[in-house]
């Protein structure tokens, strides 16, 4: 019989393997129909969908492996990145998805009600938002939207050799800034965002400034969820080194 595996599991949702097939449990029956849209949407490899029951997706298993994890190694050849960035772009061409995305508006008030809370739990050293609310700013301009997967973590990205075999999670998808997308791919693999836009093949290099605004912008949002979650975002190379490395 095979083994139950927990691949994630936190208040707001679980992931489950057993053999080949993830079982996603969520009680947030939207968040479920939003990811099997954008998966019938994308024009990029996604896991088969198996069946739906709610509160439960199942999907196949992908081949390949994932390029690393935030806050340990990276692998894969610069090839294999090159082919994450070029997957992204297509993603990134395609026609837009009906699911609206976050306005800068709403992203500016949310950023700065959550620097606050930061501060005034001691939760940061507040020269540490600071800094980095003021490197955030760059993100937060008039973007032209595109069809963005919204939460690009390098373990959602599965590679085999130099090609990629699939892209998971995309419970967040919809119109969205793309450099969110490159930002959050490489998001403390910082060595490999030169491979990654060789791969996207536009002037994404140009706008360097505007992907580390997004690198402070996510780990600010993040930090105190993934402490609320039992995960923990000042472990080596992980979201509270990536502030530090604005400073």
């Amino acid at each position: 019989m095979d083994e139950v595996k927990v691949v994630v599991a936190h208040a707001e949702r679980a992931t489950l393997r057993v053999g080949d097939v993830f079982l996603k449990v969520d009680a947030d029956q939207a968040r479920i129909d939003a990811e099997v849209e954008a998966m019938s949407l994308a024009p990029v490899p996604t896991p088969q969908v198996l069946w739906r029951k709610p509160p439960v997706l199942a999907i196949a298993a992908l081949a390949g492996t994932t390029l690393g994890r935030l806050g340990g190694p990276s692998t894969g050849s610069p090839a294999a990145w090159a082919a994450a960035g070029a997957a992204i772009r297509k993603l990134h061409d395609a026609p837009l998805p009906p699911r609206p995305g976050r306005s800068t508006a709403a992203l500016t008030a949310e950023l700065d009600a959550e620097c606050e809370l930061l501060m005034a739990n001691g939760v940061l050293p507040a020269d540490l938002v600071i800094r980095n609310r003021q490197v955030a700013e760059a993100a937060l301009r008039p973007w032209t939207p595109a069809f963005t997967h919204g939460d690009l973590q390098i373990a959602h990205v599965f590679v085999d050799g130099d090609e990629v075999t699939g892209i998971i999670d995309w419970s967040e998808a919809g119109r969205g800034d793309a450099l969110y997308d490159l930002a959050t791919f490489t998001l403390g693999h910082e060595e490999h965002l030169a491979d990654v836009l060789t791969g996207y093949g536009t002037d994404a290099d140009a706008d360097l400034d505007v992907i580390h605004a997004w690198w402070s912008v996510r780990s600010l949002l993040a930090v105190r969820w993934l402490t609320e979650h039992g995960f923990d975002p000042f472990a080596p190379g992980c979201e509270v080194d990536v502030l530090r490395s604005r400073m």
